[in-house]
């Protein structure tokens, strides 16, 4: 058993061309050879050396020749499953079905002032409870719903916010990496017997830091998917076409993915995109832009071809500090973009601006986005009982109608999405009910869900272990002076 996703009837977006495909791989493999990684491992370098790569110790330069990117490809699985602490929350990753995320931020929002503070503990458990309950959100992303809560050394960030989860959530999980984070959020997975998803991130251009690797390393030994990441700036540490920049986010990635492959053949890898746009009037990240989408498109495209899944992250990257239209036609495009260019998982709810705000009533309100992406996705069923050709000649012309016919009252929830919390009333039942925002119907539902949901708790022996590994780190960290 699985959670469901999305199912994707159709063939994916393909805005190139098979030429400019092959194109975009060649220039790739040739980053890959010519031009290298810089990596501050020095397991990690000797890995690549014993394996044909050629290697510069002094700069911890590795080049690595298109023979052996091209082999580590053909290792990878192209779908694999992930355990969740439910099995019917289980995610079978690959194929043509969409998962939707959570989407992270750094700190949540007053939803009158919109204005940004650290959440308590309480808000940010309750939190991980709505986004239990939320039917189309499929799994936790990393750092979700925030990172961290009020009176928690940064340090302890990671390993709290992920027994959070652990303890409020049984849909699979996520975790990030700080100062060896990962030995703990490993740790707790493994006491409640999941398959954590574990982050690997480039520090564009072209670098991999000792903590990125150390992850992919533990990762790959716990048998964990381990995710290959790059978060470039197109204009900054990315070149400023987007041609240049997919070709600087490939190699990044893929050489991490070569390095799994060659740590463990057929180790379970995704890759996942990030990459945006630099206002080149501020120099700040230009979040939400169209040339985002692009982007994700042509990644879905390129690594689809290649077997390997997909993550976009940059789907839920936004400009807007609120609630409001821009956010809307941002997450709206992106979301869309991507789920028809074949991601397999995709970033969307609950963030606000950049990664540094989130709520999880912006959540609820994206549940309905997803919802509607996902009947998208499942197209047009044709038949003959869909198509309906007895009955049309039965009704005829007007007077006659379809309202109190038996095909209707058969099809019509099947057919029409119904969104939980968007406005659908008329003018007058809009203004006799009291001229309610869909934030005000979100701000009711999050109500409802705090006081009815009851998410899957942890055995005693499970909740005694996960607390027990949360106090080894906080005794390793204070050893560091870290708390």
């Amino acid at each position: 058993m699985t959670i469901s996703g999305f199912a994707r009837n159709f063939s994916p977006l393909r805005i190139l061309t098979e030429g400019q495909i092959e194109d975009i791989h060649k220039g790739t493999l040739a980053v890959l050879e010519k031009t290298g990684l810089r990596i501050e491992h020095e397991r990690a370098l000797k890995d690549f050396d014993k394996n044909y790569c050629q290697v510069n110790y002094d700069d911890k330069r590795v080049r690595i020749p298109s023979g052996v990117v091209e082999e580590c490809i053909r290792r990878c699985p192209s779908s694999f499953r992930i355990k969740a602490r439910n099995s019917k929350n289980d995610m079978l990753v690959g194929g043509n079905t969409l998962y939707v995320s959570s989407f992270p931020g750094m700190e949540t929002v007053d939803l009158d002032s919109w204005e940004n503070r650290k959440p308590t503990r309480e808000e940010f458990y309750d939190a991980v409870t709505v986004y239990d309950a939320l039917e189309n959100i499929h799994f936790m992303g990393n750092y979700v719903p925030w990172f961290g809560f009020e009176g928690l050394p940064p340090v302890m960030c990671i390993p709290e916010g992920f027994a959070a989860q652990t303890r409020r959530s049984s849909k699979v999980l996520k975790m990030g990496y700080l100062k060896n984070s990962e030995i703990f959020t490993i740790a707790i997975a493994q006491a409640v017997g999941v398959e954590a998803m574990v982050s690997c991130m480039a520090s564009p251009p072209l670098t991999y830091y000792t903590e990125a690797i150390d992850a992919l390393y533990r990762g790959i030994e716990a048998d964990f998917p381990v995710i290959m990441l790059s978060g470039g700036v197109m204009g900054g540490t990315f070149p400023a076409t987007i041609a240049g920049g997919t070709l600087v986010n490939n190699a990044e990635q893929i050489g991490a993915l070569v390095l799994a492959q060659l740590v463990k053949p057929g180790a379970k890898v995704m890759v996942e995109n990030i990459a945006y746009v630099q206002n080149m009037r501020s120099g700040s990240p230009s979040f939400g832009g169209i040339e985002s989408s692009l982007h994700n498109a042509i990644f879905c495209q390129y690594f689809r071809k290649l077997g390997v899944p997909v993550q976009i992250a940059g789907s839920g990257f936004l400009s807007s500090k609120i609630s409001d239209s821009q956010l809307g036609y941002e997450k709206g495009v992106a979301g869309i973009i991507t789920a028809f260019s074949g991601a397999h998982i995709m970033y969307l709810c609950g963030g606000l601006f950049g990664e540094l705000t989130a709520h999880p009533c912006q959540a609820i309100i994206d549940n309905d986005l997803a919802g509607m992406i996902g009947r998208f996705l499942r197209g047009v069923e044709v038949n003959n009982e869909t198509l309906a050709i007895d009955l049309i000649d039965e009704v005829g012309p007007i007077p006659g109608f379809y309202l109190d016919k038996e095909h209707t009252r058969k099809f019509w929830k099947n057919e029409q999405f119904q969104p939980k919390v968007a406005d659908r009333l008329s003018i007058t039942e809009w203004i006799a009910s009291g001229k309610k925002s869909t934030l005000d119907y979100a701000r009711e539902k999050m109500k409802e869900i705090l006081e009815t949901h009851r998410p899957e708790e942890l055995t005693p022996g499970q909740e005694a272990e996960v607390e027990r590994i949360l106090e080894e780190a906080r005794r390793y960290y204070k050893k560091q002076d870290l708390m």
